[in-house]
């Protein structure tokens, strides 16, 4: 196993996934999150770093375990012929492409660290704000890469490229999702400069991402959350039903 296997895989990656390739594949996920994780938490403190380190791989982790039923029935309800084994070895494959991104470029991320305003300095406000703009942009640069790697894998296993197309769009809606809320409840992964350094926050239960959300977006339509929200979730199940309906209808043979 390398790296450039893993990048591009040959057309048998998702047929029978050995044990061997998935820890391969799942080490290097570790690997790379860890690294990058490091470099996020470090400028707030070295300390924050190590906690960020075992808290990025932690997320991933959580999302993936928690929806591994739910993304194998959704490659087998949108008819890629993905079953449960696979969409999680699919899954896992995106998620260590996007690590191995991150990872690379950790050198960058750690040398802008050490040379940002440390956290006591009067510009420390303007830095921490930098910083989670610059990260937020090479987490997204990072996540779109791994997200059409992972088109690429279903388009080859799926029998047209719309299922593949529903069944990725499906997909990142469960993990993301999910994933929201694993990051509210591990948070903090930046570190504010006001807060102390600490693993989780004291309550780490206490509310919701999604009632944050809720709160802002009534804001923002000036009451209007429930249209603005129903109008969103009619954009996302529209195309997910037309592509379970047709799959779900007997086929008629002469």
């Amino acid at each position: 196993m390398t790296l450039r296997g893993l990048i591009q895989p040959d057309a048998g990656w998702l047929e029978q996934p050995t044990a061997r390739q998935v820890a391969w594949v799942g080490g290097a996920a570790l690997a790379g999150l860890a690294m990058y994780g490091f470099t996020v938490g470090f400028w707030r403190d070295p300390l924050m770093g190590v906690f960020v380190a075992v808290k990025l791989p932690l997320l991933i982790a959580l999302t993936l375990a928690c929806n591994a039923l739910l993304n194998g029935l959704l490659g087998i309800l949108l008819g890629t012929g993905i079953g449960f084994r696979q969409s999680l070895h699919a899954l896992l494959t995106s998620f260590a492409v996007a690590a191995v991104i991150l990872g690379s470029l950790s050198p960058v991320t750690f040398l802008m660290a050490c040379n940002a305003p440390p956290p006591d300095s009067p510009g420390a406000r303007t830095a921490h704000a930098a910083y989670l703009v610059s990260h937020t942009l090479w987490i997204a640069f990072a996540g779109v890469a791994a997200n059409l790697h992972l088109h690429r894998l279903l388009a080859g296993k799926s029998p047209n490229r719309t299922a593949a197309t529903i069944t990725l769009l499906a997909w990142l809606g469960g993990n993301a999702f999910l994933g929201a809320q694993f990051s509210w409840i591990l948070r903090p992964f930046f570190g504010s400069p006001q807060l102390k350094v600490q693993f989780l926050r004291p309550e780490p239960f206490h509310g919701t991402f999604y009632e944050a959300v809720w709160r802002s977006l009534n804001m923002m339509t000036g009451g209007f959350g429930v249209v603005a929200l129903s109008a969103v979730s009619l954009l996302i199940l529209i195309p997910v039903l037309r592509a379970i309906l047709p799959n779900q209808q007997p086929s008629i043979r002469p």
